[in-house]
């Protein structure tokens, strides 16, 4: 089956995710991944929702965290301050899943603004719940598309932070969670260096080179010594998806 950039990238993330992990989800790319792992290799994996949907089993995409398929599918339905109180900032979310516009070498996310914060070029939807899933999740995956202008030196608005200006950032701003593990994108997968936190091409995507990430990064993006070529999309997997995306 033929497969495009964004279905690789999808097939991708979705793979990071563990059957039986409790996931906090944002709408867009990462409710496509996460569903997508629901359906294939992680059928026990717990999908949690802003809205304060617990336990969602969507049959189709949501549009929205207020979509009511969410609630009429999920384990349970609370209020959104329990949700952060009560399952984020204690610990109970095992992975957080986000986007964003720009990222940069520290896995710092804008989604605020492009442009000078008070005289921005653009002015974007805004961060929502993501800066607490960031600080608090035990770990966090990134979805984005890899270009220049999302992969960026220094992002114009640290919206949520990844690692902060480097190590020991996080540690001193009391975040409790470990941050970014993996920043999926249609060309690449990046990892945090354990020891400098930077950004660091580990896999590529099928038919993607390391010139090919390096010139979409607005950085001199470092490369492991062992690069991982990742397996091509799964008929299965193609097929799971274009599902969902149809209906």
């Amino acid at each position: 089956m033929t497969f495009t950039p964004d279905d690789a990238m999808t097939i991708a993330a979705a793979r990071c995710l563990a059957d039986g992990a409790v996931c906090f989800v944002g709408i867009g790319l990462p409710s496509t991944a996460a569903n997508l792992a629901r359906r294939t290799h992680a059928p026990n994996l717990v999908l949690v929702y802003e809205s304060g949907t617990l336990g969602s089993k969507p049959d189709r995409l949501p549009l929205s965290i207020g979509d009511g398929e969410l609630a009429d599918t999920a384990d349970s339905v609370i209020s959104v301050p329990e949700v952060f109180n009560y399952w984020l900032q204690p610990g109970r979310i095992d992975v957080g899943f986000l986007s964003g516009a720009q990222i940069d070498r520290f896995a710092n996310i804008n989604s605020t603004v492009i442009g000078d914060y008070a005289n921005p070029r653009v002015r974007l939807p805004g961060a929502g719940g993501a800066p607490e899933i960031a600080a608090s999740s035990g770990e966090v995956v990134v979805m984005l598309r890899h270009s220049p202008r999302a992969f960026v030196e220094r992002v114009d608005f640290v919206s949520s932070v990844g690692f902060g200006h480097g190590p020991g950032c996080r540690e001193k701003w009391g975040l409790r969670g470990s941050g970014p593990c993996v920043v999926v994108t249609d060309l690449a997968l990046l990892r945090p260096d354990p020891t400098t936190c930077e950004l660091t091409l580990t896999a590529l995507q099928p038919g993607a080179t390391v010139a090919d990430a390096r010139r979409a990064t607005g950085w001199d993006l470092a490369v492991a010594d062992d690069i991982e070529q990742l397996d091509p999309p799964a008929a299965h997997e193609l097929d799971v998806l274009r599902r969902l995306q149809a209906v």
